[in-house]
């Protein structure tokens, strides 16, 4: 990545930023046909054809992030690439020993005095990057190797995209002259996190410094590994000293026509040094010969192209100054237009022809010795200077944004806000005005600064469910796999996805695992249920709340399930004496839950209320003579006196239900005014009066906040006696608009 730097072990960052880094992205990935695919398939990206076609030999690595890279290795298999350790997170035992580059015999090892406590500290909180970082430097100080092993790949497991920590295990192996585990580690690490443009620059100085430059293969290899960083890191906007790196290294080598051909990729691309490239250029094209420089394709047509024009404008100038009544030359017609004497001269298909010349050759062979050398030169910047303005172009448009990357690297701290409205704004553009190539670019520098923000995740499997499936797959294996274990959002999203496509084995066994790996989450368990629902597995649905409800007796959890399922057998089984059945259970064991109650009176009113209406009062009867609270059983006892007025088959009933209310109102109304007056004890005169007044129970009841039902004087205002807008209006107040209000037991993460 473009501003990346390695800080100490010790801290708690993977990268750093130097001061000569202050303005740039992370790293980007392929600059042609850049597409995000599923681990079986090449995705990302293949290096641009040049002439001089010694990148052919090149080889797809599949990385776990979903990208490939043209890696020289032959034969190199990821421990994060496969789809079996990719997809979800692996278990404490299976997180520790991922991927170890070669067999050791871990049990007959004898490793450092402290070793086991710093293993054990980052073991027991895997989640504390600190207890990693300090876990890595003491092996580092140890300069214990297979410790080391231990310890970095048990780290990368679950913190792939700390590319500083690539370096030092590199580093390490190579300290111990391990030149074959050298190597892998820079492979792994460069398929964990391909757009890592350091890294790359520290895998080609590796290559340079300890292969044999006199060997072909070797000289081979390295054109490769360079064609391989170009194409997954040229597009970092701050890519340049990559570039200058490969130009360098040819340079050596003599290839000053593969220097052309680098240039013409990297003027089409948007870096931070974009002119420094366009200046280079033009001194490399005045300083060398041409035909060092340019491909023999490129120069024939450019002489072919100088030559044209000057023999249009030599026979151009001849017609011009033929004198009156003298022959054209051969070759030149007049075409004669009525109502004019101009003559207009024109070439004919035939000219120049072997009547003109001896030979068209020698007329070309002349030409081309007296070519001006100059003009060629001036012909090629002239035709680059279109890319390089439109080039320019591109830089200014997104230059703010670049400006706006403080931080491009991998952290575990917290991103500033403005930073995280920069990214948005970014991939905003990029998706509205960029190409796609560009785009999957961003995204994937966006998610290694961003790696722990679950919004930038699902943003980038939206966009990419769009064009590619297992592209998409692939950013959820990745992000659920490493990045978000904890997350229930994104890991939902993905198992929805699943079920989209239509692999509803794969959408189980991500719920599941999920819930395994965070017991409780009664959402991830609702997706669990619904899931099955919909596939028509009833028995399975059922039998999933009813384990909920086994695994939570004695928390309201419990009882949260029991409303679930009772619904589900009411709505979908259409069982309402079993949809009873369980919430009468459920009362037994939680008598005081209102919601039980509320739930069970949805239940009864849903059936025929003429042949129900004992169940329905038999509900009502049970709630008002439980232990809840007195404003809770004054909305029971309000919708009892409703009932019976819109249902009820006996005046007696419903008369009965009315004094009962009120006696409910006037006790709730005399715990108010206690409170309020200080003390317990009113004048008597102050008693009477509130007795004599008719309206005193119902504006009392109604200031402190329940409402009245049928209270008033009934005589002076027959209205008052079903007051009901009233308490339509206040309603309300009891929250019974939202009876099942299981968003409390969702987790806020």
């Amino acid at each position: 990545m473009a501003a990346e730097g390695l800080e100490a072990a010790g801290s708690s960052s993977c990268g750093g930023a130097g001061p000569e880094r202050a303005l740039g992205g992370g790293s980007e990935g392929g600059e042609s046909g850049l597409d995000i695919g599923g681990p079986n398939q090449d995705l990302l990206p293949k290096p641009p054809s040049d002439s001089t076609g010694k990148q052919e030999d090149t080889k797809a690595v599949q990385g776990c992030n979903g990208v490939n890279t043209e890696a020289s290795v032959s034969g190199l298999k990821d421990p994060y690439a496969s789809e079996e350790n990719c997809q979800y997170p692996a278990s404490e035992e299976e997180h520790t020993a991922v991927a170890t580059p070669v067999a050791t015999e871990e049990a007959s090892l004898s490793y450092p005095l402290e070793f086991e406590k710093y293993w054990k500290a980052a073991q027991e909180n895997p989640h504390d990057f600190t207890a990693w970082t300090e876990l890595l430097q003491y092996v580092e100080q140890e300069n214990h190797i297979f410790a080391a092993r231990k310890a970095f790949n048990a780290f990368f497991a679950r913190y792939p995209y700390c590319y500083g920590y690539w370096k030092k295990y590199a580093d390490m192996e190579r300290r111990f002259d391990f030149s074959k585990e050298t190597e892998e580690v820079f492979e792994r690490g460069l398929q964990s996190i391909p757009l890592s443009m350091d890294l790359w620059i520290h895998y080609i100085s590796y290559l340079q410094a300890t292969l044999d430059m006199n060997l072909p293969e070797s000289i081979q290899k390295i054109h490769s590994v360079f064609e391989s960083a170009v194409a997954a890191a040229g597009m970092d906007f701050r890519s340049d000293k990559l570039w200058e790196m490969y130009v360098e290294w040819e340079k050596e080598q003599g290839d000053l026509k593969s220097i052309t051909a680098i240039y013409d990729r990297v003027l089409s691309t948007p870096t931070q040094l974009y002119s420094h490239h366009w200046e280079k250029f033009k001194e490399h094209v005045m300083s060398n010969s041409l035909k060092d420089i340019l491909s023999a394709e490129e120069l024939l047509w450019l002489q072919s192209k100088i030559t044209t024009e000057a023999v249009q404008k030599s026979v151009e100038t001849e017609v011009e100054e033929v004198p009156p009544g003298e022959d054209l030359p051969p070759g030149v017609e007049v075409k004669p237009e009525t109502g004019a004497d101009v003559q207009v001269p024109r070439f004919s298909a035939s000219y120049p022809n072997d009547a003109d010349f001896d030979s068209y050759s020698e007329l070309t062979s002349a030409v081309r010795g007296d070519l001006d050398q100059d003009k060629i030169r001036e012909l090629v910047i002239s035709i680059r200077q279109q890319v390089y303005t439109q080039n320019e172009a591109e830089v200014s448009k997104r230059w703010n944004f670049e400006e706006g990357i403080k931080r491009p690297y991998f952290h575990v701290k917290p991103l500033e806000r403005a930073q995280l409205k920069n990214w948005r704004d970014y991939l905003d553009y990029e998706i509205t005005n960029g190409s796609h190539e560009r785009t999957i670019v961003l995204f994937e520098r966006c998610v290694i600064a961003c790696a722990l923000y679950e919004e930038f995740w699902i943003k980038y499997t939206k966009y990419l469910e769009n064009h590619t499936v297992a592209g998409a797959r692939s950013v959820f294996q990745r992000a659920c796999g490493y990045h978000l274990p904890r997350k229930p959002n994104i890991h939902l999203l993905w198992a929805a996805f699943e079920e989209k496509q239509g692999d509803l084995e794969e959408a189980r066994r991500i719920l599941k695992s999920y819930e395994e790996s965070i017991p409780g989450l009664a959402m991830v368990r609702l997706r669990r249920v619904s899931l099955e629902r919909r596939h028509g597995n009833l028995e399975a649905a059922e039998a999933l709340l009813q384990e909920a409800i086994r695994d939570n007796e004695g928390m309201p959890l419990a009882s949260f399930y029991a409303i679930k399922l009772a619904r589900q057998v009411l709505k979908v089984q259409k069982n309402l004496i079993k949809a009873r059945k369980v919430l009468m259970e459920a009362l037994e064991k939680d008598p005081e839950n209102a919601k039980l109650y509320t739930n069970l009176l949805e239940i009864e009113f849903s059936a025929d209320v003429r042949q129900n209406e004992g169940n329905t009062m038999n509900c009502f009867e049970r709630a008002l003579s439980s232990g809840l609270p007195e404003e809770t059983k004054i909305v029971f006892s309000q919708r009892r006196v409703e009932f019976l007025e819109d249902f009820g088959s006996s005046i007696h009933s419903l008369l009965t239900a009315y004094d009962e209310h009120q006696k409910f109102l006037k006790h709730q109304m005399t715990r108010k005014r206690a409170p309020e007056n200080g003390c317990t004890d009113e004048p008597e005169d102050k008693k009477l009066r509130a007795e004599d007044s008719p309206g005193m129970v119902n504006s009392a009841v109604t200031t402190a906040g329940i409402p009245p039902l049928m209270g008033g004087d009934m005589s002076t205002n027959p209205a008052a006696a079903y007051n009901y807008s009233t308490w339509y209006q206040n309603y309300g107040v009891y929250g019974y608009q939202n009876p099942w209000n299981y968003s409390q037991y969702y987790s806020q993460s």
